[in-house]
């Protein structure tokens, strides 16, 4: 029983963790808080099979490391793509979270991507493939594909 509301535990952190890369993403005022959710060598991929179909700006498709994660996190800022003042929003739905017994998770989820500058209209839809590592800090994204449909 205790091994069950261990993996109870592991998934609500996760799913937290998801919710909060998606605030965070939106309203941080700097990144800190938000490299704090991805292990030190995280990936960050769209899915070859989307690349055709991104409209959105995407410096690279495919980031490893905080410190790259980082750099497109600014450009997008910088243009006001996504963060404080570009009034734009991520929304996760459909969660599913598989935790393993090694130390690692996988999740599902759908995203949405809703622009507010006027009037409030979902830009983008599409689905995430979530890895994820337990750390000494607890659960961090390992690594994120991103399939925009």
């Amino acid at each position: 029983m205790n091994d069950r509301l261990d993996k109870l535990a592991d998934e609500f952190e996760i799913r937290n963790l998801v919710a909060r890369l998606a605030h965070l993403a939106d309203r941080a005022p700097d990144l800190e808080e938000y490299l704090d959710c991805f292990t030190e060598d995280a990936i960050w991929e769209v899915s070859p099979e989307s690349l055709a179909k991104i409209t959105a700006p995407v410096s690279r498709p495919h980031l490893v490391g905080r410190a790259a994660i980082e750099a497109d996190r600014l450009h997008v800022r910088e243009i006001k793509h996504q963060g404080p003042g570009a009034e734009t929003f991520h929304a996760n739905t459909t969660l599913a979270v598989r935790v393993g017994d090694d130390g690692t998770a996988e999740a599902e989820s759908y995203w949405l991507f809703i622009d507010a500058k006027f009037e409030p209209a979902i830009k983008r839809i599409g689905h995430y493939h979530d890895r994820f590592q337990r750390t000494d800090k607890g659960w961090r994204l390992a690594r994120r594909v991103v399939t925009p449909s």
